[in-house]
């Protein structure tokens, strides 16, 4: 009988904003085992069958086999040996688990032999182990006893007497929220945005904490007040104004109370109300995860931002909440989606380095999120996320990108409008501190605690988190850390195109942050249009600002200021910056890289190519590069290089908090307690003509009413085909000035910079000259030399 014909499989390319094929000869492995992922098929309902082996021929008895996969990712639950092994998928025979289709093409990848174990336990083998009782959520019944008995003898125990008073007492006597009536004609309102993000977390807080405070002290009034609020909300209409679909951030809210409500009073309440509780929890869980899952695709495009925070937000504490006795539960099979996404696609925003491509600001986010989902997974599966490579890496991302002192000095959308860092940005340190062992992490949370006191109730605060709940389940959950200074030097994210340099940063009078980026990511989600852009800070103050307000998603100030290059420490060509508009595949498309990022001892280089995000909207560019001294830990020595087929003006920019004194080639910022100086030292091109505006050109001023307003520096430069402008920048605080002498000399082929400071540390910088600049050069190299 001649053998039965298999399937083709659809394998198709790769694109920019889908999942790749992973790993390959190209990944640089950084866990055993390694995480496989794969474009998916077209139907929904396959499934497929992965294959293993250090034999490319897959021989039987030295193939690792793993079948009836639901996803297209995966990750092992058993650690490999070393070595290289190649890989391949096929969809599989729902029936007998074997390929049904063509193998995929093998890849390959290496094993080293000190990598971190992190394999995943089967779906069967966390259903087996999963504890039908309830709570489930931060605590379950067997902490709960010993938890008593602790704050019964001290009720300050883990902070548990502030949580009681501050948080619980006061959800007794507040009136419970009525169902939200929504938007005026259902058409968005920032205001009314606001307003009701905040009644929503609130009605989280109110149920939580009352049920969490009723159940943990027997009080059976807290118990009936929790109740109360929580079948008033059961009752809202789960696909009225409250839906995800009407405002995914409502939704997330009012799901997660009734999640922790149904949970932590599921022994007080009678079999109609446990009933009428999980059936709006479960339609509302549905109607996330569905979309999720089979809308938004997260597990083929894993960069909808909302979507996959959903996952850790709320589709986490609900599945838990929900799991049941039903093979066939819904509830389970989402639950087994999320934790196999964060356990192998998460985080689509940075790699293992413990980046974040969309900034500072929504890392705190998204990291606080997935802190408690982890806390929630581990306490009731025993599955430990931290023990990823990404998540032991991450806290240095705000370390070295947003220190503990400053406002505006690094990239992205930033709701705190020029404030400190948020509370919850100091939390996420702790918490990783706590699970590290890394004392830098302990030292900026008490940094940041010492230097914003007070702003707990601020909107960026308290319409997130509650902090007297985090302080409770951290001390119940995690060691105190004893804090250490952090390092010198600078963290090269590889994954995102960003670099951080923090120079002294535990010595305020001594600190130098300069935050420098050159992205992959390009503009998409809330990245800008800002590779080889830089943020500088020192001396306790911004200086060199990401300018603008993040007032709202997609108002005038986010879409032709704030995102824009235009508000960047950057340079535009004839007036033009980079793509940032709402097109995903061009944001995607318009990228730069991080060409080196070294200490080379009395010298940090960096240096960045965004050609691409430059090509496309200035098509006739063919090299746009920016080259970074930071010399001596003092002065920086900053060098553009643009090349183009037809002549091409320049304008660069910077912007500070307000305005310049400015000279023919100098420029000179003052602020409160520092500032600096800048030269622009040589322009092949010629001289620049300076000038400054201070202003939102084309934004709505009733955006920014009462936020400061910031001033842009423009230096700009004659057109030609070839530019290469060098400019020095000196911060100092301004108790004490500094100055930085230099001369050059550019009689040959080169340019020569020279510079010494006041203790007479020389350095050279040179760059190379042309004499021909109507021919398009080949090539362009830069050396670097002391004197």
């Amino acid at each position: 009988m001649p053998a039965k014909t298999q399937l083709s499989l659809d394998e198709p390319k790769a694109g920019r904003l889908t999942i790749q094929y992973a790993p390959d000869e190209t990944t640089q492995v950084v866990e055993n085992p390694p995480r496989f992922t794969w474009l998916p098929v077209i139907e929904d309902e396959a499934k497929y069958v992965l294959r293993v082996s250090k034999d490319p021929a897959y021989p039987a008895n030295g193939t690792h086999v793993f079948s009836q996969l639901p996803l297209n990712f995966f990750t092992p639950d058993m650690v490999l040996d070393p070595g290289t092994y190649h890989w391949s998928y096929a969809v599989c025979d729902d029936k007998t688990g074997d390929a049904a289709t063509q193998w995929s093409q093998s890849r390959s990848f290496t094993l080293a032999d000190d990598l971190p174990h992190t394999p995943l336990v089967s779906r069967a083998a966390r259903r087996a182990a999963a504890d039908k009782a309830h709570p489930r959520l931060w605590m379950t019944p067997d902490r709960i006893e010993s938890f008593r008995k602790d704050i019964a003898a001290d009720p300050s125990h883990c902070t548990w007497a502030n949580f009681f008073e501050k948080s619980v007492l006061p959800w007794m006597d507040r009136d419970i929220l009525p169902e939200p009536v929504g938007y005026p004609d259902h058409k968005r309102v920032a205001s009314v945005w606001r307003k009701t993000y905040i009644d929503c977390q609130e009605l989280l807080y109110a149920i939580r904490h009352l049920a969490i405070g009723g159940h943990i002290t027997g009080d059976a009034a807290m118990i009936d007040r929790a109740k109360e609020w929580l079948l008033s909300a059961a009752a809202w209409n789960p696909v009225g104004t409250t839906s995800r679909s009407y405002t995914d951030e409502w939704a997330y809210r009012v799901t997660s109370a009734l999640a922790w409500g149904y949970d932590w009073l599921y022994e007080h309440m009678s079999d109609e109300e446990r009933a009428m509780v999980r059936a709006a929890l479960l339609e509302r869980t549905r109607d996330i995860a569905e979309h999720a899952i089979k809308n938004a695709h997260i597990h083929l495009f894993p960069y909808d931002s909302h979507a996959v925070r959903s996952v850790s937000l709320t589709l986490v504490p609900a599945c838990i909440a929900l799991l049941g006795d039903d093979e066939d539960d819904e509830a389970r099979e989402w639950l087994d989606y999320c934790i196999e996404f964060l356990f192998n696609v998460y985080s689509p925003w940075g790699d293992s380095d413990g980046g974040w491509a969309e900034g500072t600001n929504y890392w705190m986010m998204g990291m606080a999120y997935l802190i408690d989902a982890a806390n929630l997974l581990k306490s009731y599966t025993g599955i430990d996320l931290y023990q990823r490579p990404f998540f032991k890496n991450t806290g240095d991302f705000p370390l070295y990108c947003k220190a503990p002192n400053t406002r505006r000095a690094t990239f992205g959308d930033d709701s705190t409008m020029g404030d400190l860092p948020c509370i919850k940005t100091g939390l996420n340190m702790r918490q990783y501190a706590g699970v590290t062992g890394n004392g830098a992490y302990q030292w900026y949370y008490d940094e940041l605690s010492r230097l914003n006191p007070g702003t707990e109730m601020a909107f960026y605060n308290w319409g997130w988190w509650d902090t007297n709940f985090d302080d409770l389940v951290y001390h119940t959950d995690c060691p105190s850390i004893e804090a250490t200074p952090p390092e010198n030097g600078m963290r090269h994210f590889k994954g995102i195109g960003w670099v951080g340099v923090q120079h002294e940063m535990a010595d305020p009078d001594n600190h130098i942050q300069f935050v420098f980026k050159s992205s992959p990511f390009g503009s998409i989600s809330h990245s800008h249009g800002d590779q080889n852009a830089f943020c500088l800070a020192g001396f306790g103050e911004d200086l060199a600002i990401n300018s603008g307000h993040y007032v709202a998603f997609n108002s005038t100030m986010h879409q032709k200021w704030r995102r824009q290059t235009l508000s960047k420490n950057a340079i535009l060509i004839d007036g033009k910056g980079q793509y940032a508009g709402r097109d995903k595949v061009q944001a995607m498309r318009s990228t730069g890289r991080i060409e080196t990022a070294e200490d080379r001892g009395d010298h940090i280089f960096i240096q960045g190519d965004a050609t691409e995000a430059y090509k496309t909207l200035s098509p006739e560019v063919t090299l746009v590069q920016r080259d970074v001294y930071f010399v001596q830990g003092s002065y920086f020595v900053i060098v553009d290089s643009i090349d183009a087929d037809t002549p091409v003006g320049i304008d660069w920019r910077l912007h500070a908090n307000a305005p310049l004194a400015l000279g023919d080639s100098t420029f000179r910022y003052s602020g409160e307690r520092a500032g600096f100086y800048g030269k622009i030292l040589w322009s092949e091109a010629g001289a620049p003509k300076l000038s400054q505006n201070t202003g939102f050109p084309e934004v709505d001023p009733t955006e920014y009413e009462g936020l400061p307003v910031s001033t842009c520096l423009t230096a700009s430069f004659p057109k030609s085909v070839r530019h290469r402008i060098a400019t020095l920048l000196v911060p100092y605080p301004l108790a004490a000035p500094r100055r930085v002498f230099s001369f050059l000399d550019d009689q040959g082929y080169d340019c020569d910079l020279y510079f010494t400071d006041a203790d007479e540390r020389s350095f050279k910088v040179v760059i190379p000259k042309t004499f021909d600049v109507g021919t398009q050069p080949t090539t362009t190299v830069k050396t670097k030399e002391k004197v």
